[in-house]
């Protein structure tokens, strides 16, 4: 049985996209199915799945989101940029800016003039009950893991994250192969963790390289540049306003929150691309 899908991608992280009426045809589970078209030898190849969702009563629109080792993810920035797209040009909404029912609450994102989508993330959350983060403190943790001392921050934008800033001299792409794996599931993180290895360059402009719970590396992740943000601007690191860079591009976080007022919805910005559209044998 074919079934027909559509590859995007925001900033390299990547994410078939497949119509619910589509999807009933494989006969599969949306996990089994998650696995095979993620699998980059025996399927399509990407970091996630999306099914849109039509039938939705309480938003414009809802959606089913799996990482591609069959996990659910409450939230993903760069998906929900590409999920916006692909809603919008397919007529599945009509309008530029709409509501989507997620597994982290409501989501509103907005198609830009410019072809860039910016989305509503909401705001960050940082009681350790609702993260979920055991310890009582969540900003500045010290976390051992593999003999050497990591100080992190414990934030969740939807999905938990554990926000790590270290020097300019170190590699950060290998800091998150060598010690995310070991953090994601520490004892500290019920529901595991996304992991972000995080070098500041000016209070406008950072870099970071992330370590995905359920997908490993990946060359871009949306909430984990806002967990990111959110904490350098809790630290008084960075701005209200921070570009951030990551191995797949460049996406704009705005969070006007401060150190001792820290409220208000986080936005994220950046790009949304198709990649191709096929059909698929299962």
């Amino acid at each position: 049985m074919g079934i027909k899908f559509t590859k995007m991608q925001g900033c390299g992280n990547d994410f078939v996209i497949v119509d619910y009426d589509e999807f009933k045809k494989s006969g599969l589970q949306m996990d089994e199915a998650a696995k095979k078209l993620c699998d980059r030898h025996f399927g399509v190849g990407a970091d996630g799945l999306i099914i849109p969702d039509t039938n939705c009563n309480e938003a414009d629109i809802a959606w089913f989101f799996y990482n591609s080792d069959g996990s659910t993810a409450q939230m993903c920035g760069n998906g929900m940029r590409c999920f916006a797209k692909y809603v919008y040009d397919n007529k599945l909404v009509d309008k530029k800016e709409f509501t989507v029912k997620t597994l982290a609450g409501i989501i509103k994102p907005q198609i830009l003039d410019n072809g860039q989508v910016r989305v509503n993330m909401s705001k960050p959350v940082l009681d350790t009950n609702d993260i979920p983060f055991l310890p009582n403190d969540n900003l500045n943790y010290r976390i051992s893991v593999q003999n050497r001392i990591f100080v992190g921050n414990a934030i969740s934008m939807g999905n938990p994250h554990f926000v790590i800033f270290i020097k300019d001299n170190e590699n950060l792409p290998e800091l998150a192969k060598t010690y995310g794996p070991e953090i994601e599931l520490g004892a500290e993180f019920p529901e595991k963790t996304n992991v972000e290895f995080v070098k500041i360059h000016s209070p406008k402009e950072m870099e970071l390289c992330v370590w995905e719970r359920g997908c490993g590396i990946t060359l871009a992740c949306g909430t984990g540049a806002c967990a990111s943000v959110v904490a350098g601007i809790l630290n008084g690191l960075l701005e209200n306003n921070v570009d951030v860079e990551l191995p797949g591009g460049k996406v704009n976080v705005v969070w006007n929150g401060t150190p001792n007022k820290p409220e208000g919805d986080v936005f994220l910005s950046g790009p949304a691309e198709y990649v191709f559209s096929s059909e698929i044998n299962f």
